[in-house]
């Protein structure tokens, strides 16, 4: 997962390599491994042991791609995964060979919170159809290829599943 932190002119790679059982883990932030051991996770916060070091963090909000915490009484804001639209844009056709379906389905649960497009209307693949909710999180979900819309199978302030159909596109 790649994390940014705002004003900081640097991203990192973070990703756990090991788990070894008990809440530890070994995880690897670019090219440094460290120890982790996570002491208590609640819906407010994490404690943890980094290296042998202490750790607090308090969430206080997340939302599209970005969260908000407070660690060790410095707030810090995250941009976690900036590729997050790529990776749904790509699950839900656009990067792969089925992009000849005509359902663009929905490749995550959330509730349906705008509708880009009309019944006739032409879209390029890539153009954004819908935006859905999930997990506090607006997601664009975009045509997996180009042509018109056919039927909206959708509605706003809907909750939709995954694999449920969002437009028909010929």
């Amino acid at each position: 997962m790649d994390y940014k932190i705002p004003d900081i002119e640097k991203s990192f790679e973070g990703t756990i390599t090991e788990n070894l059982g008990n809440n530890e883990y070994v995880i690897k932030i670019d090219d440094n491994e460290h120890q982790l051991k996570i002491l208590e996770m609640t819906s407010k916060g994490i404690e943890f042991i980094l290296d042998q070091n202490y750790h607090r963090a308090k969430y206080l909000e997340q939302s599209t791609n970005e969260m908000n915490l407070v660690i060790d009484n410095v707030p810090i804001s995250l941009n976690m995964n900036s590729h997050f639209d790529k990776v749904v844009y790509k699950n839900t056709g656009g990067g792969g060979s089925g992009s000849a379906a005509l359902s663009l389905k929905s490749q995550i649960p959330g509730k349906v919170i705008s509708i880009a497009v009309a019944e006739g209307d032409s879209v390029n693949k890539g153009d954004v159809v819908c935006t859905l909710e999930s997990m506090k999180m607006q997601v664009a979900v975009k045509a997996h290829k180009a042509g018109t819309i056919k039927a909206i199978k959708i509605k706003e302030g809907n909750s939709i599943a995954k694999g449920d159909p969002v437009v028909d596109i010929e």
